[in-house]
């Protein structure tokens, strides 16, 4: 499965995520009471900040996922850990379906994960899900995320986790 990656435009692409984020299986994404400008605020401010971006996957041209990249020393998880540098902060979504393909969901985090270690300036990738999403746990294990310890947020328990390159391509069977 081939996907490509490019920039959120918080009011282009604001009804289509709304969709995303509202959805019932978005729920860890904590949105699914907004309304469309509510999404077009979020993006907005997203895209304005210096040390965060949001992205639309794509797979054969069509939107499948959103992906959001951020530099945890300034966003989300700033004074909650020891940041290092080359730490890069990553949330992603995959768009809900009628006709869900299996291992789909996996292929996305290893495409997010492959964007994200294709800058040489990443060293290593920081996620912060929500303790009680045990499926999103199983996919960040999947491609090589070793967690850490439980940290209180503001809005969640969190299980703050880790995934250097090296981890992530001994989990895709690469030897390093």
């Amino acid at each position: 499965m081939t996907f490509t990656v490019r920039p959120l435009d918080p009011f282009a692409d604001a009804d289509l995520v709304h969709g995303w984020v509202t959805h019932p299986k978005a729920a860890y994404w904590m949105m699914q009471d907004a309304r469309l400008q509510d999404v077009e605020r979020e993006y907005m401010a997203i895209a304005a900040h210096e040390h965060h971006d949001a992205f639309i996957g794509l797979s054969d041209g069509e939107p499948v996922f959103l992906m959001e990249r951020y530099d945890p020393r300034y966003v989300e998880l700033q004074g909650l850990y020891e940041a290092e540098p080359g730490d890069v902060g990553m949330h992603f979504l995959v768009a809900p379906t009628d006709t869900p393909v299996h291992g789909f969901t996996r292929s996305v985090i290893t495409a997010v994960m492959e964007t994200l270690f294709a800058d040489p300036a990443t060293r290593r990738v920081v996620v912060e899900p929500d303790v009680r999403n045990t499926a999103v746990h199983a996919l960040n294990e999947a491609v090589g995320f070793v967690p850490v310890r439980e940290i209180k947020k503001p809005e969640k328990d969190a299980l703050l986790s880790f995934c250097t390159r090296d981890q992530f391509m001994a989990a895709r069977g690469v030897t390093v």
